[in-house]
Parts: structure tokens; C-alpha cells; sequence
């Protein structure tokens, strides 16, 4: 097993290796001049010229993304074009407001759609497997920056029960996690109840029910736990998602996270943090894949990962 985990964590090398010359050269052949962006468009073209010799944007391709991987080497990812700050004090800033919004966001997902999908697939083609299914379609096909602006207008404006924005307490946690999780909890829903009903017509299932066991023992100890393998890579995919920021999400309710910073970065052209938050995404999606795979092996006794 541990072999296995650290050859996992070396490729992870070349995997980030590739994002950042990804990013590296999709971020220069965007339109705009960051050096522009921070003199002003009233600016001279000197100090237009200066600011970009500061910034090192007037050296060749190569020489920059060189410094680039010398820097990443060392653990610097560079300084903020727009806030001359360390690129790794915004991230780590930033970061356990992303990490508490994925979280909460992910309890909603899983907690809401691992029951719906077990109550779905135990009664299937029922009314109540017709109203989980219109609901999990209905969360799939929804925005989610509209479910998010919808709980906005009806819980903080017309209710004034929770803020609408911001990220100062744990009040302003629900609304976002909920729209968040509301999504996400479609997916799981309808993948839940898929995998449940292929378990439940299995032979073993039936003999589980010959033998006299409750149905609550059958569901919940036979069959639930066979059916969480492809459940549990739906969910590792969406917390990879819910790790990345959830940039809709955190734009609507002006959560300071990941997802709000890369906009900020984006618009602002500055580089250097949307590498080193894109970095930071790759790195997350990969070590969530990672824990899904030795959730497996938890899950199912049969996997053994050499």
C-alpha cells in the first residue's frame, strides 16, 4: 500500500509539471497587459515600460517560466502583480475559506443525495422515486448561480433569516454550502440510486432476504455498502470540484475563497497568483483521486493495490 501511495505522489510531479506550463503560456496569450493594468490608462508609455521591467514581462517565454520553476522548486510561487504580496500568503489566506465552504458544502451533497438515492432505489418507479428523480434533474439543470441567487432573495431578503454574503461567521456558511451541496447532491442522488438498484436484484441480495433479515439490514449493511464504489468516485470528483472554489458560488455570495481570487487574478491579469491557485487546484484534484482509490480498497476487501 505504501508503495503504491508514494509512486502515486511522483507522478503527481509530472502532472503538476504540465499544468504549470499550461497555465504559464495560456495566461500570456490572454488579451491585456497587466503592467497597463496596474500604471492606468493614463499612464506614460515609460512607466508603462518600467513597471513591466519590474515585473520581469519584458524577458523572453522561457527565461520567465524558468524563474517560474526555480521559484516553485523553493516553495515561492512569486509575488502578486496587483498587491506586490507573496502569492503564497493569498493562497494561504484564502485557503480555509475554501476548505470549510468544500466541506460543508460536501456534507450537504453527500448526507442529501446518498439518502435520497437509497429511499429512491429501495421503492423504485414509486411516486416517491419519481419526486427524487424530478428534484435530482431539477438540480442538475438549474444554474448553479441561480439556486444561489434564489436562496439569496428568499432567505436573506424576504425571510432575513440568514446574510447574503460574505464570510465573516458560520451564518454566512449556509446559504452558500446549500447551493453548493444542492448540485453536487443531483449527481450523487441519481448515482446512488443506480448502483442500489443493480445491488438489489443481485443473487445474494435475495438470499440475504430468504434467510429472514430485517430489509433495513439488507439496504443498509448488504447492499448500500456494495454499491458505494462507483458512489464514492462520484463524490471524490465532486469534492475535487468543491476544492477548486466553486467560483460561481463564491462570486454570488462574495466568499473569500479560491474560486473568488482566481476571478480577481484573472481579470486583473495577475499572473503569477492565477498560477500558483491553478497549481493549487491540480494538486487538490489529484490527492482527492489518490484517497478515492484507497477508499476502495476500505470500502471492498477484494481490491489490494500492489
Amino acid at each position: 500500500m505504501w508503495r503504491y501511495i508514494v509512486k502515486r505522489l511522483l507522478l503527481t510531479i509530472p502532472v503538476l509539471f504540465g499544468v504549470a506550463f499550461v497555465v504559464f503560456v495560456m495566461v500570456r496569450i490572454v488579451p491585456g497587459d497587466p503592467a497597463q493594468i496596474m500604471a492606468g490608462q493614463q499612464a506614460t508609455r515609460e512607466l508603462v515600460e518600467g513597471i513591466r521591467r519590474d515585473l520581469g514581462l519584458d524577458r523572453p517565454l522561457l527565461v520567465q517560466f524558468a524563474d517560474f520553476l526555480t521559484g516553485l522548486l523553493r516553495g515561492d510561487l512569486g509575488r502578486s502583480v496587483r498587491s506586490r504580496a507573496p502569492v503564497t500568503e493569498e493562497l494561504a489566506h484564502r485557503i480555509p475559506n475554501t476548505l470549510r465552504l468544500a466541506a460543508a458544502g460536501m456534507l450537504v451533497a453527500t448526507t442529501v443525495g446518498v439518502t435520497a438515492g437509497v429511499i429512491s432505489a429501495v421503492r423504485p418507479y414509486s411516486l416517491v422515486d419519481a419526486v427524487v428523480m424530478v428534484v435530482a434533474l431539477a438540480g442538475l439543470s438549474m444554474p448553479i448561480y441561480w439556486s444561489g441567487l434564489m436562496l439569496i432573495l428568499v432567505f436573506a431578503v424576504w425571510l432575513n433569516w440568514l446574510p447574503a454574503v460574505g464570510s465573516d461567521s458560520l451564518a454566512h456558511l449556509v446559504l452558500p454550502a446549500t447551493a453548493l451541496g444542492f448540485s453536487s447532491a443531483a449527481i450523487i442522488a441519481r448515482m446512488t440510486r443506480s448502483a442500489m438498484l443493480e445491488v438489489l436484484r443481485s443473487d445474494y441480495i435475495r438470499t440475504a432476504r430468504a434467510k429472514g433479515l430485517a430489509e433495513r439490514v439488507v439496504v443498509n449493511r448488504h447492499a448500500l455498502r456494495n454499491a458505494l464504489i462507483p458512489v464514492i468516485t462520484v463524490v471524490g470528483l465532486q469534492t475535487g470540484t468543491l476544492l477548486s472554489g466553486a467560483v460561481l458560488t463564491e462570486s454570488v455570495f462574495a466568499w473569500s475563497g479560491i474560486g473568488r481570487l482566481m476571478v480577481d487574478a484573472t481579470l486583473n491579469r495577475d499572473y503569477p497568483v492565477v498560477q500558483g491557485a491553478v497549481l493549487l487546484v491540480a494538486l487538490s484534484f489529484v490527492l482527492v483521486n489518490l484517497v478515492v482509490d484507497l477508499l476502495y480498497a476500505l470500502v471492498d476487501p477484494r481490491i489490494r493495490y500492489e
